[in-house]
């Protein structure tokens, strides 16, 4: 095809609406003519294939005045030409075209809320990104759906100015300037139509709240679309339970205050009545076993109806289906309305699918983690009848190990095969070594200085190995150890230790010079062996070598001078251990539910001869939603066995936080009869009952809350014995019952475990040592 072009006429046309009016007007200038040749001037990128695919004549055709109309609009309509001309020479179509520019880049100037990469995946959805058309229309969908993005996080001040720099051979680089603005804060939240359940009460329900006094930190008065919706998800969910069966609620009105900084939210719902329960059947194919699974239905008739209970019910029969091999049961809860009576038949159709067993389970994501790893903590087996218990059971275990960020477990049928099916372990690893470095303060041993270096998953063995440093005022010590979680194919566990400890007893005197300090050095070897899921029994042994240094007999207190008679300055002991333990527990930091229990005895041999006995148990249960009550118990007894007494360096204390608050730290107890230092004792006896509150404004961080309590506990020997202070200094009654009660805040906040108390006690003696505030706080960074 000739590129030369000898113009009879041009139809140039302009918007798009005017070139299809004016074309049939304009082409009655030529007669129709049959096409020789067609010609494309003016392209750059785009192929003339596709601008030949456009038009509705080819060589060899008749081409006349609607055929000319209609080209121009084919061009127009594919977006890909700012301007179309048609020109004729002859019986040569000669087609002149204007390329729209394409983008060559998108890029954002001052967003901080939004990845950047996430932001363009989202424009690229509405059809703009780089290697596109560009189109004035469809920036300003862009700029729409950008500012969308920010406004359903709250952000009602932001600004967007597109730029637009041309750039050679037609393109153009695309660049938002983006000013972000403040969040918008929720000023006022009204709830209409309620009438059974208090605005209170559902307040309480959602995330979003007012301006409070920790929502500085929590940020629950930041107006987010999203959260909206969590919000009125948990209020219907709560009618439901409640039994309002025919609850409503209209889609919440937000609007927004002038100054666009304040946002007033109104939510309008429909309670309806609440339904009783009339009848509960079961329907379905029940497997012959109509017996064990009508036990698992704990909705009953004649009680209120409870969406929670009955999901639970559902979730049981299909959870012990599961259980049995059916991997696909599907329980279907249906209620039957009587709006007259407000009562409700409620049937669960079941279904129970097929019975299928595990054909392979594979595990995917694992980079420097062993398979075997990984495996080992699977407790459900290839070529087993399907267990959602086990797999769940599998699933727990594998993330308790600590070195994933991620673990996916899911279950995928075997195509062709209906009664197998694949489960599929997929992990994502991470950084399982750590430097960390610590500082902390608390009120009885000032600056807690820490420092450490440990692998937790070294050489993806699974194995760990730590090196860990602290000092204090009173302790300072260092641990090599070593762990084995699979020393032996049943899980059983060992760890290799090297200790160093240096301890300066609670001195009362306040003396920097000539403060003795006891010193040990020792080397265990402890073992794990695991009899459930939740139960341990540990069992082991160190050998020990302690020190009395830095001695002097003019600030040595009387009980220590005895003890190096006795002992002497330095002593070996062989400590025998035996353990076990029981962990239920919803969570390490911040408990909800379950419990925890701690036994285990200590047998020392050779210098030091005694034993300790050790108890300890708590209980969380939970109240309501965000309300835990705790309790806790520990108990301590130790005695020496032959002629010698209990060794005074092996003394428990009492006092302040983690055991009776109110108290002085270590207070509790004998006193030295010399110089009145604290010298702990042999037996020990604490409890405590705490009542856990949500914070105000805090509902975003659950491990922030409050709390009232109330401790009981004292220290004293085994024997019965009580040494007092000097005359001028002694304690009326060091080693009798201490109750204390305060209120308190707890935090697992960025700088580490914080603790804040306030405690009185309630039934102080002349010369006990009280502390009414008393916190301990960390870090590690």
């Amino acid at each position: 095809m000739s590129l030369r072009r000898k113009p009879k006429f041009t139809l140039r046309t302009l918007p798009f609406l005017v070139a299809s009016l004016l074309a049939p007007a304009l082409a009655n200038a030529f007669t129709p003519f049959v096409v020789r040749d067609i010609q494309v001037e003016g392209i750059q990128r785009v192929d003339p294939g596709a601008v030949f695919g456009y038009l509705p004549v080819k060589v060899g055709e008749e081409f006349d005045e609607a055929k000319a109309s209609e080209a121009i609009q084919r061009l127009y309509a594919s977006g890909f030409f700012s301007d179309v001309k048609v020109d004729t020479s002859g019986d040569v179509l000669v087609i002149t075209v204007a390329e729209r520019p394409t983008i060559a880049s998108v890029t954002f100037n001052g967003m901080r809320e939004f990845d950047a990469k996430g932001i363009t995946q989202s424009l690229a959805q509405v059809g703009f990104g780089e290697g596109r058309i560009f189109d004035k229309s469809m920036l300003e969908r862009a700029e729409f759906e950008l500012k969308q993005q920010y406004l359903s996080k709250g952000k009602y001040s932001v600004e967007i100015t597109p730029i637009i720099t041309p750039l050679p051979r037609n393109r153009v680089g695309v660049s938002f300037d983006v000013f972000e603005g403040d969040l918008a804060k929720i000023q006022e939240i009204n709830i209409v139509g309620n009438k059974a359940v208090s605005t209170g009460t559902l307040l309480d329900l959602m995330d979003l709240t007012t301006p409070g006094m920790m929502t500085w930190y929590t940020g629950s008065d930041k107006y987010s679309r999203e959260k909206l919706e969590g919000d009125m998800e948990r209020i219907r969910s709560y009618y439901l339970d409640e039994g309002y069966l025919e609850f409503t609620s209209e889609p919440p009105q937000v609007s927004i205050s002038p100054d666009r900084e304040g946002i007033f939210v109104t939510l309008t719902v429909s309670e309806g009545e609440p339904y009783t329960i009339n009848d509960v059947k079961l329907a379905g194919d029940l497997l012959g076993m109509d017996e064990d699974i009508q036990k698992l239905v704990t909705v009953k008739a004649n009680e209120r109806f409870s969406a929670e209970k009955t999901n639970e019910t559902a979730k049981a029969i299909s959870d012990y289906l599961g259980t049995l091999g059916y991997a696909f049961a599907n329980v279907n809860p249906h209620p039957v309305l009587d709006r007259e009576n407000h009562t409700t038949d409620l049937t669960f159709y079941v279904d129970p699918g097929r019975r299928v067993y595990v054909r392979r389970i594979q595990v995917g994501g694992n980079v420097r983690t062993r398979d075997q790893v990984i495996r080992r903590e699977m407790r459900q087996s290839e070529a087993a009848w399907y267990d959602s218990d086990s797999i769940s059971a599998s699933r727990d275990r594998i993330d308790r190990l600590g070195y994933f960020n991620e673990v996916d477990v899911t279950t995928t049928p075997v195509p062709g095969s209906p009664d197998q099916v694949d489960v599929n372990v997929n992990v994502k690893e991470k950084p399982t070594g750590m430097i960390n470095l610590g500082v902390g303060y608390g009120s009885t041993d000032k600056v807690m200085l820490s420092a450490g270096i440990s692998q937790d998953n070294i050489f993806g063995s699974g194995n760990s190995l730590s090196l860990q440093m602290n000092t204090s005022k009173t302790n300072r010590s260092a641990i090599i150890s070593h762990t084995d979680p699979y020393w032996t194919q049943d899980g059983v566990s060992k760890t290799t230790s090297l200790y160093y400890r240096r301890t300066t007893p609670y001195d009362t005197r306040g003396y920097s010079d000539g403060d003795y300090q006891v010193t040990a050095y020792g080397l265990g070897m402890n073992f794990g062996v695991p009899i459930s899921e939740y139960d341990r029994i540990f069992v082991g042994a160190n050998f020990e070598h302690n020190k009395i240094g830095r001695y002097d007999e003019r600030y040595m207190p009387q009980a220590y001078q005895d003890f190096v008679k006795e002992y002497g300055k330095g002593t070996n002991a062989l400590i025998l251990n035996l353990g076990w333990s029981k962990d239920t527990r919803d969570s390490a930091l911040a408990p909800t539910r379950g419990s925890y229990t701690r036994l285990s005895a200590d047998f020392s041999t050779l210098d030091l001869r005694y034993y300790l006995l050790s108890a300890q148990q708590q209980y969380f249960l939970p109240l309501s939603r965000s309300t835990t009550l705790a309790f806790n118990g520990i108990v301590d007894y130790g005695r020496s066995y032959g002629s010698k007494a209990f060794p005074i360096i092996k003394s428990m204390y009492g006092g302040g936080i983690g055991s009776v608050r109110g108290y002085e730290g270590a207070s509790l107890g004998p006193r030295d009869s010399l110089t009145n230092d604290y010298l702990g004792g042999s037996r020990r006896i604490i409890g405590n009952v705490q009542l856990y509150l949500p914070f105000p404004g805090a509902s975003r961080d659950r491990t922030l809350r409050w709390f009232i309590f109330g401790d009981v506990g004292r220290v004293d020997n085994s024997d019965g014995s009580c040494m007092k202070g000097p005359t001028d200094h002694r304690a009326e009654d060091p080693c009798g019952w201490k109750y204390s009660a305060g209120i308190g805040l707890s935090w697992q906040s960025p700088m580490g475990p914080l603790q804040l108390s306030y405690g009185r006690a309630l039934n102080s003696k002349p010369g006990d040592d009280k502390q009414s505030f008393q916190f301990q706080i960390g870090t590690a960074f």
